[in-house]
């Protein structure tokens, strides 16, 4: 349906064609492209607003090329041959720009394709501009070309974040960002990382596999402290094998540029030269050029907006949930990840349109997966929660070496290990609380684990089923089995 009502725009009254829809979407991220699908698949008539040139937001962009990328240095560096045929089969030193980037852009490419296939299946009317508040129902689109006016019964905010710009580091053509990489020409010898949050890490272990002397820099005496902390030790010691220098806890003091390389100096008053510095300091929302006031919403720290429980932005002043503005994905911060973006999303359109009970709550178990080398993932409760939440518990590990899969493709420093609430009664299962793993493919082994946890299982789940072998999911049995000996020791002890 289309209207015509007066709008004030640029202190000048004006009339323009108003294009009405049930939901307005600002973002073809992640949350954007999903939660606009879940709600025209339920026949919804929905509107999806992009200002960049490509679909996908920076999971297709960005995210997406990162872990790409993690593939190509894995195979141009040949580790995961190790040592299993007697021959070095790396081609890293060899390796151009073009052939580290070269399966990085087509999938990129892809992944841009199949959202805007996505978006067209749906048949979700799609507008490419800068989009704005007017007020709380209504979104300006400006393009190269003219305004569009849209109003939306709801309106999700999908818009994402971007890389920090922190002060003190010169303007420099060899200083990058997790966007400004992907346009990197050619690869550098040596290369500082700052800031050891995931993408961080990620990039330090992408750069040193393909031969770089890597640095890494960290403000914290832990890496990625939100993991268990066993996973988080066993990564920082895999990260100083691979010949990664980590500068922890530290922090950059001053940063100048040369002909010939980027200068670092530290507050330890270490000084590091590279060709290439990465900043990786943390995102903060896009949120500035919405006119959120216009809509009567304030945002907090890096532009993030507040929402409840259903992703209904708050109203700052009421504290109370403003009527028909939903959020998702990285503009509401942690834990920032595309997985929980749609989760988010998708579940904002159900109690949008109040569409249950196709989907009754968010997952309640959501997986992190983090892909440095080696891969971490992790699910469920850490070891340190269920101290701080005087969890009575019993750990069991089990290590990919003693795997005969592991041993197959020679990963010799992965473990997964399963936290169970500890109970008295030998003839009793434990409940399972946490799974937590630090190896090849660990991100795709993690699902078992929150499957059981959603499931609410125990140990007999774990003890009765039959795994393949040689499969790397028998470690579940063999940790299961590990807690088991532990709580029975225990027992003994007493």
């Amino acid at each position: 349906m289309k209207v015509i009502r007066s709008l004030f725009r640029e202190d000048i009254l004006v009339k323009e064609e108003i294009k009405e829809y049930d939901l307005v979407v600002i973002g073809s991220g992640p949350a954007g492209e999903k939660g606009a699908a879940q709600a025209a698949y339920f026949g919804k008539s929905v509107a999806l607003v992009e200002r960049e040139k490509f679909l996908g937001g920076s999971a297709a962009s960005t995210a997406i090329p990162c872990k790409t990328l993690r593939e190509t240095s894995l195979a141009l560096s040949g580790i995961r041959a190790r040592k299993l045929y007697g021959v070095d089969l790396s081609l890293k030193r060899q390796a151009t720009v073009n052939d580290f980037l070269y399966h990085e852009r087509t999938v990129k490419n892809a992944e841009r394709n199949r959202v805007k296939r996505n978006i067209e299946r749906h048949k979700i009317s799609f507008y490419r501009g800068n989009a704005s508040f007017i007020d709380k129902k209504t979104i300006k689109v400006d393009n190269d070309k003219n305004s569009i006016f849209l109003k939306g019964d709801v309106i999700l905010i999908a818009t994402g974040s971007s890389p920090r710009k922190p002060e003190g580091f010169p303007k420099d053509n060899r200083i990058y960002n997790s966007d400004t990489i992907l346009s990197l020409k050619t690869i550098p010898k040596s290369l500082v990382v700052v800031g050891g949050g995931v993408i961080g890490c990620e990039y330090a272990c992408i750069f040193s596999e393909l031969g770089l002397d890597v640095s890494l820099i960290h403000n914290k005496d832990i890496l990625l402290p939100f993991l268990d902390h066993d996973i988080s030790i066993a990564l920082k010691k895999n990260l100083s094998k691979m010949g990664i220098n980590l500068f922890m806890p530290d922090r950059v003091d001053s940063c100048s540029a040369d002909k010939k390389n980027i200068c670092t100096e530290l507050e330890s008053g270490n000084t590091i030269k590279a060709e290439m510095l990465m900043l990786a300091i943390g995102r903060s929302s896009n949120t500035e050029q919405l006119n959120l006031h216009k809509a009567g919403i304030k945002t907090g720290k890096y532009g993030l907006l507040v929402v409840d429980d259903n992703y209904q932005v708050i109203d700052p002043d009421t504290e109370k949930p403003m009527p028909g503005i939903y959020a998702a994905g990285d503009v509401i911060g942690r834990p920032s990840l595309a997985s929980t973006s749609m989760e988010q999303a998708r579940y904002a359109m159900i109690k949008a349109f109040n569409l249950e009970p196709y989907k009754e709550h968010v997952a309640p178990i959501l997986p992190l997966g983090i892909y440095t080398i080696p891969e971490c993932s992790s699910a469920g409760k850490t070891e340190e929660e269920c101290k701080d939440e005087q969890i009575e518990y019993v750990v069991g590990k089990a290590y990919y070496h003693q795997n005969a899969r592991g041993q197959i493709i020679g990963d010799k420093d992965g473990f997964l290990k399963m936290i169970f609430e500890f109970n008295d009664d030998l003839g009793e299962p434990m409940r399972l609380l946490g799974v937590h793993i630090i190896g090849e493919i660990a991100s795709e082994l993690i699902h078992i684990g929150v499957n059981g946890l959603i499931m609410k299982a125990n140990s007999n789940l774990f003890i009765d089923t039959c795994f393949n072998y040689p499969t790397l999911c028998e470690l579940y049995k063999y940790a299961t089995y590990d807690a088991m000996g532990k709580r029975e020791k225990r027992l003994e002890s007493k």
